[in-house]
């Protein structure tokens, strides 16, 4: 039984992660990749996407739920890294949920749901009629983050990265993290029929034989959730919680990234600090951003 898990991890393609990982995330749970901003959450959450053309013969999908723009950069590192063109998926566009099944359509793989611009997330930030104009806005998007899922998970994407998740002291006053539950729990841990009736709805009946010939296991989806903390050392991410909530109590592994301060000098370093039902590596490993991602020693 422990091989045949082993053979259906969903890796980075990093040796060293892999290895530390007793061969990569379990399909069907949830990771969640914590560390400050610019430690590189983002070009590890990208490398394990595209890491699913490899494994899985597609690609992962994007899902950017920054508002202050493509602050992370994922276009131009995916390009740069992997030779990967992100396509945006329409978050505007009015639904037109025939199209689920038109597989010659070009289908975008970055779904970047919210674009109030410059504007914060939380409740504590917000005016009474700002906060509600957020709410409005995540009804609006809530069932076209189904589709753009939906649609993906019937051509055979496997995997999900979430980002642009601010820090924030209660999660349940962020419409990011409502946004992600709401993801997480009907969407990414439905069966895949019970999916397709949150999307269709009314119309499920109609769409029922494409559902029932477009099959997918949901539990062979895995979900990689980048969250930026206040903490920049690594040492203060391990010595403090670092968050409450369903995110974290439901994450079968949770992997933090900092920054390292030796012999006067910085650094990086990655420390796999719950890794649920799998052996993992307990070694706190150097690793470097380079032109090309994150690079570890393979001697470490």
């Amino acid at each position: 039984m422990s091989g045949q898990r082993r053979r259906t991890r969903q890796g980075f393609g990093i040796e060293t992660l892999d290895e530390m990982l007793g061969g990569g995330l379990v399909p069907g749970t949830l990771t969640v990749v914590a560390g400050a901003t610019g430690v590189g959450k983002t070009q590890l959450g990208l490398r394990w996407a595209h890491e699913g053309l490899r494994a899985e013969g597609r690609r992962g999908v994007l899902c950017d739920l920054t508002s202050r723009g493509d602050s992370q950069n994922h276009s131009s590192y995916a390009l740069d890294h992997f030779g990967w063109t992100l396509s945006p998926y329409p978050a505007d566009a009015n639904l037109n949920l025939p199209s689920v099944w038109d597989f010659s359509r070009p289908l975008g793989d970055w779904f970047h749901p919210f674009h109030r611009t410059g504007r914060r997330v939380t409740r504590h930030d917000l005016e009474y009629d700002e906060w509600h104009a957020w709410k409005t806005d995540l009804a609006r998007v809530l069932r076209k983050s189904v589709e753009f899922f939906y649609a993906n998970f019937v051509r055979g994407s496997r995997r999900v990265v979430v980002d642009g998740i601010e820090p924030t002291d209660r999660m349940s006053d962020s419409i990011q993290f409502e946004f992600f539950e709401y993801l997480y729990h009907q969407v990414l841990r439905k069966e895949d029929d019970w999916a397709a009736r949150e999307l269709f709805r009314e119309h499920y009946r109609a769409n029922e034989p494409h559902v029932m010939a477009h099959r997918y296991d949901h539990s062979s989806i895995g979900c990689l959730y980048l969250y930026t903390t206040p903490h920049v050392l690594l040492d203060d991410l391990m010595n403090q919680p670092i968050g409450e909530g369903d995110v974290f109590s439901n994450a079968n592994t949770i992997i933090l990234m900092g920054r390292t301060r030796q012999d006067g000098k910085m650094g990086r370093a990655l420390y796999v600090a719950k890794h649920r039902g799998s052996a993992c590596s307990d070694a706190i490993v150097p690793y470097r951003i380079t032109d090309l991602g994150l690079e570890f020693d393979p001697t470490a």
